[in-house]
């Protein structure tokens, strides 16, 4: 693949102010809808009073609309299922979060439905309420749904509990660690927003919204709604950020496409910053514990984690499936454990649904394992490098198979190890503390090591197809949802070195509501240029193939005479040829091909490196130098690989050094709505950062590609975790939770935390 980079095609619209999101939709004799949020986390609805003359839906009007399927479909500990509580459109008879959707109000302006809603008088008898995970689970704890016994909605568990606990007892040394991974906000740029429409004479809705490919948001509409999938038209043409929160078929939605479809005009509505901080749903949010058995030589024998997940009020969808079977298959991170143990248990709360952000469970996987690993060094007096080079799994043994049955298909642990090294200048790091001695501050340097899980989905295959028009010029469909990754430019030039003609003349229709009905998923879990990169690269083959026996008509010899190479048709042994562009040209929708390909999984890795300084004065802390080494596969264009390594790696700084939602323990009301409260990171936060490949393809795909969107997150986790700690060692710290705000680094310096 060509590493020639002439820019994005998609940049020129987005700098320039000509993209077009959802809010810059709008529709000929469209209403607009407001919607009135609970402001209290539990409590029944005893009276709900509005004025007249005013357009108001209730819990009342949408309570046949029904609850998303759970994407959990296998079962937990001792066979339990997943018990999925009720979600109400708008709320019905109680409210169970803050910001939780109790009514929507539609008017001929935005303005005059806020000024309706602010209007309506609601009475309601507060309940107690619990936000906190561990507690949600104590006996006695308030109750949020009556048929959810305890609070326990999945009970999960992987891996042989017997064997790991008898390897742990059989161990030489023991470490144990509890960490918590904060709950976080997703926060993308573009506020949650909707715009909904409904032809009565086609029974068909149109709706504007931000989504990450409508394979997985269009599913479930047409399920809330209770209507057919191809009745639902899905456009999102650019999106302000996804992370994974722009996955869900959110209540607002759905809302919006009732209303619409029983007012008979379009309805729209956009979110301010504080109703996306309160009803996106969130991430993270997870209790982590783990026990890392070791032998004398030490070497790990057993691994056994426990989580205990928030997943709020009522489930999303993906939060159950990123909370359980994704981070089991990669529980024992890039080490060889024999015997490993993991139970999962996801508590209901008081507080906004949790779901996948940037990572999906990974983050938590590698956080745990990395801490665990420099604790045990920092226990038993080995060398925290020399440790993980005893336990990391040889390139010789991939594929790995994992004690739970996962295999990783490719890479190199210790070579991305050795890499990292080098490239930090970790051995001469003494010399860098010192310097930071003299001048009054703290210096540490911390490493990460990871595999995590990239691609795969609920559909068994992904499917592309390529259109031919009239001139010539190709469509490419597959159902990716970009955000901002560069698909426009990416996949076009995949399939431009297929055909051998310009990229100019190959068009994306992602997720296009007007092109053919496909099977696949859409861009989550760092899958797009595995699945929809390797189907459109196998359906452009067979485009080829298709062209082949028409160039061999045109050519008036036998398709076994004609041989393709650079963009030509060619007569064995002859100067006779015809460009594919010119074939093309001539019989258009001849070439049109849908095809597929198994979805595909791959385990990208990398290890990273962060060194810190921190001013014990004011607990404020510098990271000074970033190093990752990453197996992103093979590199199909390092620009746009590395933009999205940076990303992943200042969204995990930000859940590091300042990102947190906060609920009032008593209250459950939400501390962080907005940004005066909730803090983000700014581009400073990442001063001196070098990226490093150590590429392993991946047999898993066409294209021989892993994931990258994520790895960033993944690595910068427990590298800056480690790294922290490191500095903080000399002063007896050893264990600091996220985030690592100078108040609380200052406190804990000063032995105030």
């Amino acid at each position: 693949m060509s590493e020639v980079f002439r820019g994005r095609r998609e940049d020129d619209r987005l700098l320039t102010g000509k993209g077009r999101y959802t809010a810059d939709w709008n529709l000929p004799g469209q209403l607009y809808g407001y919607f009135v949020r609970s402001d209290r986390a539990h409590a029944e609805i005893l009276s709900f009073r509005k004025p007249e003359n005013v357009i108001v839906f209730t819990g009342e009007d949408t309570k046949d609309l029904r609850t998303p399927p759970p994407m959990v479909k296998y079962p937990g500990r001792g066979g339990t299922m997943i018990k999925v509580p009720p979600r109400d459109t708008l709320a019905r008879g109680r409210v169970r979060f803050v910001g939780q959707e109790v009514a929507l109000v539609v008017a001929e302006s935005p303005q005059m439905a806020q000024d309706a809603a602010e209007s309506i008088e609601i009475e309601y008898r507060d309940l107690p309420a619990v936000v906190d995970a561990d507690e949600a689970l104590e006996p006695g704890a308030p109750l949020l749904h009556d048929d959810i016994p305890g609070n326990l909605c999945f009970d999960y568990e992987y891996g042989d509990e017997q064997k790991a606990g008898q390897a742990l007892a059989g161990a030489a040394h023991i470490t144990r660690l509890t960490l918590d991974s904060t709950r976080v906000s997703g926060v993308p740029m573009e506020p949650k927003a909707c715009l909904a429409a409904y032809d009565a004479a086609t029974q068909t809705f149109d709706v504007y919204a931000s989504s990450q490919g409508k394979g997985m948001m269009v599913p479930n509409l047409a399920t809330v709604l209770d209507v057919p999938a191809e009745k639902i038209r899905l456009h999102a043409w650019d999106v302000g950020g996804g992370f994974g929160i722009r996955s869900d078929a959110y209540p607002e939605y759905c809302a919006l496409m009732f209303a619409a479809r029983k007012l008979g005009r379009p309805v729209k509505w956009v979110g301010s910053r504080f109703e996306t901080i309160v009803s996106d749903y969130h991430g993270r949010g997870a209790r982590l514990s783990g026990e890392l058995g070791l032998d004398r030589d030490g070497r790990f024998v057993a691994l056994r984690v426990r989580w205990t997940v928030n997943a709020g009020a009522r489930l999303s969808q993906p939060g159950p499936l990123i909370n359980t079977i994704n981070p089991s298959t990669h529980a024992i991170n890039a080490y060889r454990i024999a015997a490993l143990y993991g139970r999962h248990r996801l508590a209901l709360t008081n507080t906004t649904p949790t779901t996948a952000y940037r990572g999906a469970g990974r983050p938590n996987v590698s956080y745990l394992v990395e801490r665990l690993v420099d604790e045990a060094a920092r226990e038993t007096g080995i060398d925290r490098v020399e440790l993980r080079r005893r336990n990391l799994i040889p390139k010789e043994a991939f594929p790995y198979k994992t004690p739970v049955g996962s295999t990783y298909d490719s890479g190199d642990p210790p070579g991305e190890l050795e890499k990292a090294i080098r490239f930090s200048e970790w051995e001469s790091f003494a010399e860098r503390k010192k310097s930071s001695s003299l001048r009054g501050k703290l210096r540490g340097i911390g490493l990460s090591v990871f595999v995590e899980p990239s691609g795969g989905g609920a559909s068994p295959k992904e499917e592309a197809a390529i259109k031919f028009g009239a001139s010539g010029d190709a469509e490419l469909h597959v159902l990716c949802g970009a955000s901002g990754q560069g698909h426009e430019t990416m996949l076009p030039q995949i399939v431009s070195e297929v055909f051998g003609m310009s990229p100019e003349r190959i068009v994306l229709k992602a997720s296009d509501p007007d092109g053919p009905p496909l099977m696949g998923g859409g861009t989550v879990g760092s899958r797009t240029m595995m699945s929809h990169g390797g189907a459109l690269f196998f359906v452009a083959q067979k485009v080829v193939e298709k062209g082949r026996e028409l160039a061999a008509k045109d050519l008036e010899v036998s398709p076994q005479d004609v041989e393709f190479s650079e963009g030509e048709y060619r007569v064995k042994g002859t100067d006779v040829r015809m460009k594919f562009s010119e074939v093309a040209r001539r019989h258009g929708s001849a070439l049109d091909t849908k095809d597929s390909i198994p979805t595909p999984v791959a385990f990208p890795g990398g290890a990273h490196v962060a060194e810190v300084e921190i001013d014990p004065e004011t607990g404020e802390i510098d990271l000074v130098r970033y190093t990752g080494v990453d197996d992103c596969g093979r590199i199909l264009n390092h620009v746009l690989v590395d933009g999205q390594l940076h990303g992943g790696i200042v969204q995990g700084l930000g859940q590091i050094f300042c990102e947190q939602v906060i609920y009032d323990r008593q209250s459950g009301q939400l501390l962080t709505g907005t940004f005066m409260d909730y803090a983000m990171p700014r581009a400073e936060i990442l001063k001196r950062v070098e990226l490093h490949d150590h590429s392993v393809p991946s047999p898993s795909n066409p294209l021989g590609v892993k994931g990258a969107g994520e790895a960033g997150t993944t690595g910068a986790l427990p590298a800056v975790a480690n790294a922290v700690i490191d500095a903080l060692r000399p002063l007896g710290i050893h264990q600091l939770d996220f985030p690592y705000s100078p108040d609380r680094v200052w406190s804990a310096i000063h032995g105030r935390g």
